[in-house]
This record gives C-alpha cells, sequence and structure tokens, in this order.
C-alpha cells in the first residue's frame, strides 16, 4: 500500500518513475511508492511535465494543483497534490492497478 502524508490543504505521496516506457500506466507500488511507467523520455523536464500530466488525469484535478515537491532530476519523487484527501488518492491509484 502506497504512504500517503495527509496535511491540511494537501496530500503528498511518493513515486518512482519510469520514463521512455511503452505506456504511460501504473505498474504497482513498491516500499511505499506508486510505480509510474511514462513513456516521455527523461530529457528537459519532459519526464516530469508527463508525471504531472498522468497523475492530473487519474486524480481528475488541474495539473495546476500537482508539484513535483522533490526528485525534479531523478527517478523517485514526492508529489504534492492539493485539494484531495489520501483516501481518494489511495482509492484511484487502486482502481488504476487492478484495471
Amino acid at each position: 500500500m502506497i504512504s500517503i502524508r495527509e496535511l491540511e490543504d494537501h496530500v503528498s505521496f511518493g513515486v518512482r518513475v519510469h520514463p521512455g516506457a511503452r505506456k504511460n500506466a501504473i505498474t504497482g507500488e513498491a516500499g511505499g511508492a506508486l510505480k509510474l511507467s511514462l513513456t516521455a523520455p527523461p530529457a528537459n523536464g519532459r519526464a516530469n511535465q508527463a508525471c504531472i500530466e498522468f497523475l492530473a488525469n487519474l486524480l481528475k484535478v488541474p495539473r495546476s494543483s500537482i508539484t513535483i515537491a522533490s526528485g525534479q532530476w531523478g527517478r523517485n519523487k514526492v508529489i504534492r497534490v492539493a485539494g484531495v484527501t489520501a483516501k481518494y488518492v489511495r482509492d484511484r491509484a487502486e482502481a488504476e492497478i487492478g484495471s
């Protein structure tokens, strides 16, 4: 189960990104972090933008609600999402993993 930290105005959770994959998808979880495969290459911040866009679509929130709190240049990132609850994020992620 992914570890999600909930504060008053946002939640944060870890992701492990695999850029350059064949398709955008959640491929599971590891060590409390969500594993994401993204088709975008890691160059010029494209994987970061793809990560934000994928999560915005998954969580049905505007892209502006999602920020990369740490890990902009690595595979392990901490994502911050405003305006949602930890339960909502967990439910959406688990539904995506199950499909």
